[in-house]
């Protein structure tokens, strides 16, 4: 199994995880429809399957309305509580990329933007270690950002602007790039099944799940504009991560997950954001703003995705000196990659 960094206390992030007590199926990766695995101990989650299927199907106009409403969705209220501030994370106070594993090399190669040195590095992890999950979850990623990147995707001012996000244009995908990817997805959920059957208890298959889930929500939302199947995908992300911190709290990376859709969804106006509750969805802004900051000072493979999430975050609060800050630290440690010094000249 992957190592994880472990060097602060969490303390402060134990309600959002069911505790170390909590045991109970893995959510597959499949749209509208939860694939429970039962675990060899622990009450199962068929019951609790059965209500949230219930709630779907009470709740679905309200999610297609919710769909066409997010339209017409203006900025979120600017400012966080005072304290909150902080949890973008000074360039100072994040940590930085440190290799510790086989993996480590594809993932540096990734964020320099070197995608096929990325697939290198993980087919040769792969072939090395042919039933860990997360070989084959990373050459997924390397896929989904290279196409991110060929489609000029990633775009801080992009996320920092309701208007402009909300408007963006459905984009069109690279078929070969789609189909390695989703068979990449599907390897990993393969490995990541028969790993659980094996142990119900493996915190690392149950995280591979959860990359593949957030995968597939970022490729149906920001390259397809498909967004109720991009909240689908993200629901489901968010229980596997839980799931996952469950069993290892020192999964840093996990909270990436739950990070995201709080924050992303918190940006709609108040009676969208009450809609999406009701589905489940995590709406709560500052919430979102501290998981993510676990990720981006304690996690490893997500950490410097996630710093740049805090970036966007930063922006949109106007603290702009503190994103220019956080994007000059990632170019120090990715030279190669050219896009966090365009995008930290951008900002105005």
């Amino acid at each position: 199994m992957s190592e994880y960094r472990s060097r602060r206390s969490a303390d402060n992030y134990e309600s959002t995880n069911p505790g170390p007590g909590w045991r109970g199926g893995a959510v597959a990766c499949r749209t509208g429809n939860l694939h429970l695995i039962e675990g060899e101990a622990g009450r199962t989650m068929r019951e609790a399957a059965r209500r949230a299927k219930g709630r779907r199907l009470r709740s679905g106009w309200f999610l297609l309305a919710a769909v066409s409403w997010s339209l017409l969705a203006e900025h979120s209220p600017t400012g966080l509580p005072l304290d909150a501030v902080a949890a973008y994370g000074a360039a100072d106070e994040v940590t930085a990329y440190h290799p510790q594993n086989g993996l480590d090399p594809g993932y540096v190669d990734l964020y320099n933007l070197d995608f096929a040195g990325a697939h290198k590095q993980f087919s040769a992890w792969m072939q090395a270690h042919p039933e860990d999950p997360l070989g084959s979850a990373s050459d997924a990623a390397a896929y989904l950002f290279g196409e991110f990147d060929r489609l000029s995707i990633i775009d801080v001012e992009l996320f920092a602007d309701q208007s402009r996000f909300d408007s963006r244009s459905k984009l069109t995908p690279d078929p070969a790039v789609r189909q390695a990817f989703e068979a990449r997805a599907d390897q990993t959920n393969r490995l990541a099944d028969a790993a659980l059957a094996r142990n119900p208890a493996d915190a690392n298959a149950l995280y591979a799940k959860t990359l593949v889930c957030g995968m597939r929500s970022d490729y149906a939302l920001m390259i397809e504009k498909r967004d109720l199947e991009a909240l689908s995908y993200s629901k489901q992300a968010t229980a596997l991560s839980r799931q996952t911190l469950a069993l290892q709290p020192s999964m840093y990376d996990a909270y990436m997950a739950s990070g995201v859709e709080n924050y992303m969804l918190s940006l709609k106006f108040a009676p969208l954001r009450w809609i999406l509750s009701l589905t489940g969805a995590g709406t709560d802004r500052q919430l979102g703003i501290s998981q993510l900051q676990v990720t981006a000072s304690r996690g490893h493979y997500l950490a410097p995705f996630a710093r740049m999430m805090l970036a966007v975050a930063a922006i949109r609060d106007g603290h702009a000196q503190q994103a220019r800050d956080i994007l000059t630290a990632l170019a120090k440690e990715f030279p190669r990659n050219s896009l966090y010094v365009r995008e930290r000249d951008r900002i105005r």
